[in-house]
């Protein structure tokens, strides 16, 4: 790996442990993970192959990036202090972050160091055409997990923000 993959790597990894700490919902926390990813999917994200399984993998990648983003943004506190909203990552939001942002530099880092052949092995036999497939399946897992979880929070920003609406009951016309 690369001494910029070893930073953009870890930086995913550490933007969570921020969030460990209760903090104001504001700007910064949807830019910094969006900007971090953004650089990852301009970086390595040359193209999606679509020979043989190689949108299966892509999409089943996609899907768990989807639910450790939702599930990552359920288990984040979200609730709101006068006109502020404030943020803090639970044990599970943390975790959830951690295996999906670590399961990406594991598996490059095992490509790397020995799996290279076993994954060759795995890509023929499921018709997994070249390695951009895997580098696309794992850059936009962390794509759509980074999305989802921002989304998630954003969402339960929005229903902690809402004045509950008194409800009115018309008067009987007499």
């Amino acid at each position: 790996m690369t001494t910029t993959q070893w930073i953009t790597d870890i930086a995913l990894l550490l933007v969570v442990f921020r969030q460990l700490r209760e903090s104001r919902l504001d700007l910064k926390s949807f830019l910094l993970p969006l900007g971090i990813v953004s650089f990852v999917v301009h970086q390595y994200l040359n193209s999606v192959p679509t020979g043989g399984n190689d949108l299966v993998l892509v999409g089943l990648l996609i899907a768990v990036g989807a639910a450790l983003g939702i599930a990552g943004g359920i288990y984040t506190r979200v609730r709101a202090v006068g006109e502020h909203v404030l943020i803090k990552a639970g044990v599970v939001s943390a975790v959830l972050w951690v295996l999906g942002m670590g399961s990406r530099m594991t598996f490059q880092l095992w490509s790397e160091h020995g799996g290279a052949d076993d994954i060759a092995r795995f890509s023929v036999a499921h018709s997994i055409t070249s390695d951009q497939a895997w580098v696309a399946a794992f850059v936009l897992m962390a794509l759509t997990e980074v999305v989802t979880r921002l989304g998630t929070i954003y969402l339960r920003s929005r229903m902690v923000q809402a004045p509950a609406q008194p409800v009115r009951v018309p008067a009987p016309v007499s």
